[in-house]
């Protein structure tokens, strides 16, 4: 079903992906464990090869992610991770974030109440979007902590348009997995896939999203168009 954008009244940003540029920290770090082996790898390219493996990893990760919030493991995984991005956090300059995406949010935040929907955990979530200036750009910050149950069921997004005071089916979720179509979807509301994180466009618009975008920043012509 296409677009209807006469229906949207509040936007959900997914982060990893769609606004903190994730996959590229992720290709150098993997690039980098690579480097000794160059020779062996497909064409000689370990940030190529890095890329490759890692976007056949997405779904995998998403999965296991959601059969531990099935088993009401999620607390735990969520410590380890905690745990990790925390040492990460220390060790790193900072996050990246999608070329363009700071000009685009300030325009829409004029327009459109605006969340972030993660399933990052909350003090990582609020690290990114304190380094670029962002925390006050969002009506909410719905992180894997904030409800019982994490993207892709429909919680978060329930809760982010509880906190714009609208009806789900007038929100837009964006996101770069088929995680965060999901779970738009099974709230009620429209879906906007975004090819700028690890997913593949075949698979966002097999788990239902209204629109492909290239880039997040592409979503303000969609809008405005």
């Amino acid at each position: 079903m296409p677009l209807d954008v006469s229906r949207i009244k509040g936007l959900c940003f997914d982060v990893d992906g769609t606004l903190n540029d994730t996959d590229d920290q992720w290709v150098q770090r993997f690039g980098r464990i690579l480097r000794p082996v160059r020779a062996l790898l497909p064409g000689r390219d370990e940030n190529r090869f890095a890329r490759e493996c890692l976007m056949a990893a997405e779904t995998p990760a998403n999965f296991f992610y959601r059969l531990a919030d099935d088993l009401h493991l999620d607390d735990d995984l969520l410590k380890i991770l905690n745990r990790r991005s925390s040492h990460s956090l220390r060790r790193s300059t900072g996050y990246l974030i999608i070329p363009g995406i700071l000009e685009t949010l300030e325009r829409l935040s004029k327009l459109y109440p605006m969340a972030v929907v993660s399933a990052r955990d909350e003090r990582t979530t609020l690290a990114f979007l304190d380094q670029y200036g962002l925390t006050g750009r969002f009506v909410c910050v719905v992180t894997s902590q904030t409800c019982e149950y994490t993207k892709p069921y429909p919680h978060p997004v329930l809760y982010a348009a509880q906190q714009m005071g609208l009806p789900p089916e007038n929100c837009l979720m964006i996101g770069d997995t088929t995680v965060d179509i999901k779970a738009g979807r099974r709230a009620g509301g429209q879906t906007a896939g975004v090819l700028c994180g690890f997913g593949r466009e075949k698979e966002l618009r097999v788990a239902g999203a209204d629109v492909i975008l290239q880039t997040t920043c592409h979503i303000e012509q969609v809008l405005l168009s």
